[in-house]
Order: structure tokens, then C-alpha cells, then sequence
């Protein structure tokens, strides 16, 4: 009887909870509906944004571009999502797009990251921090990412180009069919390895190199990581409560130390080199010259933070020019007659140029600029951008405020195949982007970088690494696409920069 008695209360207390629990759930779903925004009706307890793991069938880029897709074809200029139980709004009208991220930019700094510095310092960098942290950090690196020091580091970065020739040449000639995002992985490693931190990371000598190694593993989002970032995301304060870390514990050992023996070496043997290592240095000793034109405002970096900083600078400098190029040649090798073309353009500058390939001579390539261009808007290195209201803001022509800590969603790849911008989206066409052309989009009708005061502030570096690889591989070799090539491409559900399943294999033939 005693037994009967506890077992009904227990039952009646779950009962009670799953209740309140579903009652609190509905609540806080009519979020978008008391602030009169219009809404895709979310199931508990995953919302609408993110199906649960087990059930993803497509990448958060694709998805999004889906429900950009839906809201379009009700007529929503934007529209309200649940992660979980956390408000996302989500913009598909362009020039609500332009507002937050530039012309009322004041209400929108943040993008809503999690960061943990205590138990994953690389987390502390340029991408995720947030509100005057940000702005000092963003100041003072700025001048590293000016045309300027560009064409200073330009040598340096054609130093890693010949181990890449001949991995090229080796393949060509034993006929075995090239993994193109491999090759240009270990090309885009070098490059930053050498450019950020002053070392050989010897990518194509060694099979497992240190720096090669550890940027792959970052990017591999296991199950646990995935896991683990969801929740830290959604519920950032029992994220930093459980010690959850994004990167993976041994990447974080590897880079710190990287990082600290570079500066310990330089310090100590009073080394200076122009890169992006001595720019943090400077700042981490208060030591920025007056013609950088920087504030010094007396504010240094520790350890952790300069680490931090080197760590974006290096995976998102290798993964997304790689990424780009991989994607570039694949579309290439798919069409021989845009191939010849930027291949015959390549030849009459370079030909101007001496025959050399100089920082000069890629900026006059007008037609590269197409082509990288029509390849960032068919894959964007980041599929999806993310802002936070960091204030009340008053959505303009709009009975709708957006409260301050709501997340904002701004569906990159959605816009960027929208037939009202790009006719006939899916085909790989360069000339969208001739002048002509692009004069008669909107302006935020491309935004593979965002836009802003908070767009990629590598974009320089970027493309021009993107330009290097692709003059060489074309004025040397023709390229097809090998049959190990599963057609159409497939992208990974769970890769965070877009990744091909099975690969993209190239077969090259001498020119």
C-alpha cells in the first residue's frame, strides 16, 4: 500500500513537470507571434531550425536556403525561427540584409558565438568576440590586411608554390588522378604557415605534417562536437558550466605551443619579420609604429589571446581558399571552353608581366575575378551568417521590434541562388559578374565575405592565394573531371565550410 502511495506521487510529479515543461515550451513558441513577426510553427523540443542529429539529411546551409526558398514564396521579408527554444530571426528581404549589416550595424556588432576562453582559449579570436574587445582587436589588425602588406607578402607566399608543382607533375605523370582539395589543402597551409608564423609546415613532404594534421582535425565535427556545440550555442552558460571546449583539446596543445616557442624564438633572438606573428607581437608589447596608422590606446594582448588571433588567421585562411579553389577547378574541369578562357587570359598578362607571375599582373585578371566571384556565390565558404541585436532595433516600414539577444539568421546560400538575383541559378556562369552585370543586382545580392564593418577582414589575403593557385594550375595543365568524382557533388551534412562527399579528383594534362 506504502509502495503504491510513493509510486502515484512520483508518477503525479513527473506528470506535473512534463506538463510545465510543455506549457513553458508553447509559451515561449508564440515568441515571434506576440512580436508580430511571421513564423515557421516549431515542434518541441527542437524548434524549426535544426532537425535533430539522427535526422539531418542536408548542411545547416542548404537548410536554411530551404526556408529562405518558403518564406520567399509566401511573401515574408523576414520571418521567425527556434533553435530549441532560442528566437532566430531570419532576414530574406536584401535590404533589411544591408541594415544590419552595415547601415544600422550599431544594433547588430555581435554574432552571438560561444566562447569559452577559460577552458578553449583559440576561441578567443577575431570571429567571436564581441562589443569593444572586438572593435580594439579589429583596429589594431587591421593594417596587416592592406593592399600594401599584401604585395609585401606576396613572395613569401610563392616560395610554397613549387612543392605544389610537383606534387601535380608526380601525378600527372604516374596517371593517378589528383585529389584537387587535398593538394590545394596542403598549398593554402604552407602559404598561411609561412606567411602567419614564419615556418616551413613542409605539407607536401611529410604525409601527417603537424599543421596539416591539426587543421584537419578541426574541421572534423565528430558526433560529441557537434553535440557539444549545439548545446553550448543555445545554452551558453551551461556550456562554459560543463567545460565545454569547440576545438579539440590536442589542436589547442599543438597551437599553443606553436605559438609560444614563435614568440619565445623571435623575442629572444630579436628577430622582425613583416607578417602577421610580429603585427601581434607589437601589439602584445605595445610596440605598434605610428605609420601603421593605429591607436596605441595602451591595451596589449596576453598569451592566450595572441594565440588565439594566429589560430583564425590559419584555419580560416587554409580551409576557405582551398575550399574556393577546389570547387573552382571542379566547375572548370566541367566546362573546357570558361577553362581556355581564363587559361588565354592568364597567358597575354602574365606575358606583360615578363612571364613572372607578380602581385601586379593577378590584379589585372579580370575574367579570375569572374570566375572566383561565380564560384564564391554557387559555394560560399560560409553558408550562413550570424548577428546578434545588441539593442532594441525598430524594423523599418515594420510594426516589429527586435529585442535585444535575439539572433539574427542571413541565409548566404539562399541569396545567392534566388532566381530573382541569379536567373537560372544552378548553372556556373562567370559573366553575372561583368560589370554590366553586377551594376544591375543589389549590392548585398553577394555576400561570400558578409558585408560591413564586421565582413572577413582576410578577404584580401584570401582571394589572393585563390588567384596564385589558380594561375599556376591553369597555365600549366588542362584538367577534366576524373570518374572517382561522384556527379552531382554531394556536400557533407555535418562540415561546417562546405566538403564534398568522396572528394573532387582531377585528371591534368600537360598544356
Amino acid at each position: 500500500m506504502l509502495f503504491d502511495s510513493i509510486l502515484g506521487n512520483i508518477v503525479g510529479v513527473v506528470v506535473a513537470l512534463v506538463t510545465i515543461t510543455i506549457a513553458y515550451f508553447k509559451w515561449k513558441y508564440q515568441f515571434w507571434k506576440r512580436h508580430n513577426v511571421p513564423y515557421f510553427e516549431p515542434t518541441i523540443p527542437f524548434g524549426t531550425s535544426i532537425p535533430p542529429f539522427s535526422k539531418r539529411k542536408i548542411g545547416a546551409g542548404l537548410l536554411a536556403k530551404q526556408q529562405y526558398e518558403e518564406m520567399k514564396a509566401r511573401g515574408w521579408k523576414h520571418g521567425g525561427l527556434f533553435t530549441w527554444l532560442t528566437p532566430t530571426y531570419f532576414v530574406t528581404d536584401l535590404d533589411y540584409v544591408r541594415n544590419i549589416l552595415t547601415k544600422d550595424f550599431q544594433h547588430f556588432v555581435d554574432r552571438g558565438m560561444y566562447v569559452n576562453e577559460k577552458d578553449d582559449p583559440l576561441s578567443g579570436h577575431l570571429f567571436n568576440i564581441e562589443g569593444q574587445k572586438w572593435r580594439n582587436m579589429r583596429m589594431k589588425l587591421s593594417p596587416t590586411f592592406t593592399s600594401g602588406k599584401m604585395k609585401m607578402m606576396f613572395n613569401t607566399l610563392l616560395e610554397c608554390v613549387p612543392s605544389f608543382l610537383v606534387k601535380i607533375e608526380s601525378d600527372r605523370v604516374n596517371k593517378n588522378p589528383i585529389d584537387i582539395k587535398e593538394v590545394l589543402g596542403c598549398l593554402t597551409t604552407d602559404i598561411i604557415g609561412s606567411c602567419a608564423f614564419g615556418l616551413e609546415c613542409n605539407s607536401f613532404k611529410e604525409e601527417n605534417a603537424p599543421f596539416r594534421e591539426n587543421g584537419r582535425k578541426f574541421f572534423d565535427f565528430t558526433k560529441s562536437r557537434i553535440i557539444k556545440s549545439m548545446i553550448s550555442s543555445n545554452f551558453p552558460a551551461v556550456g562554459k558550466f560543463l567545460g565545454f571546449g569547440i576545438t579539440p583539446p590536442d589542436v589547442t596543445e599543438f597551437f599553443m605551443k606553436v605559438v609560444e616557442d614563435t614568440v619565445k624564438y623571435r623575442e629572444s633572438n630579436n628577430i622582425v619579420r613583416k607578417d602577421f606573428m610580429q603585427l601581434l607581437i607589437d601589439i602584445k608589447n605595445n610596440k605598434l609604429v605610428a605609420e601603421e596608422g593605429v591607436k596605441q590606446d595602451g591595451t596589449t594582448l596576453t598569451m592566450r589571446e595572441l594565440a588565439a588571433q594566429s589560430f583564425v588567421f590559419f584555419v580560416a585562411g587554409f580551409e576557405t581558399s582551398s575550399t574556393t579553389m577546389t570547387f573552382a577547378m571542379y566547375e572548370l574541369a566541367r566546362q573546357p571552353e570558361i577553362q581556355e578562357r581564363l587559361r588565354e587570359e592568364i597567358n597575354t598578362v602574365l606575358a606583360k608581366h615578363g612571364g613572372k607571375v607578380t602581385y601586379d599582373a593577378i590584379q589585372e585578371m579580370k575574367y579570375m575575378d569572374t570566375v572566383i566571384n561565380e564560384t564564391l556565390r554557387m559555394y560560399p565558404p560560409v553558408p550562413v551568417l550570424f548577428r546578434k541585436c545588441v539593442k532594441d532595433y525598430k524594423v523599418p516600414d515594420q510594426d516589429v521590434v527586435i529585442k535585444k539577444g535575439v539572433k539574427i539568421l542571413i541565409p548566404i546560400l539562399g541569396i545567392h541562388y534566388d532566381k530573382d538575383h541569379y536567373p537560372n541559378p544552378e548553372k556556373f556562369d562567370p559573366e553575372r559578374f561583368n560589370d554590366v552585370n553586377k551594376s544591375k543586382r543589389h549590392n548585398y545580392a553577394h555576400l561570400p565575405f558578409g558585408e560591413g564593418p564586421r565582413n572577413c577582414i582576410g578577404m584580401r589575403f584570401g582571394l589572393m592565394q585563390s588567384k596564385v593557385g589558380l594561375t599556376y594550375l591553369l597555365k600549366n595543365y588542362k584538367f577534366t573531371v576524373n570518374k572517382k568524382t561522384i556527379q552531382p557533388l554531394k556536400l557533407k551534412v555535418h562540415a561546417f565550410i562546405p566538403a564534398v562527399e568522396g572528394d573532387v579528383w582531377l585528371d591534368a594534362e600537360k598544356v
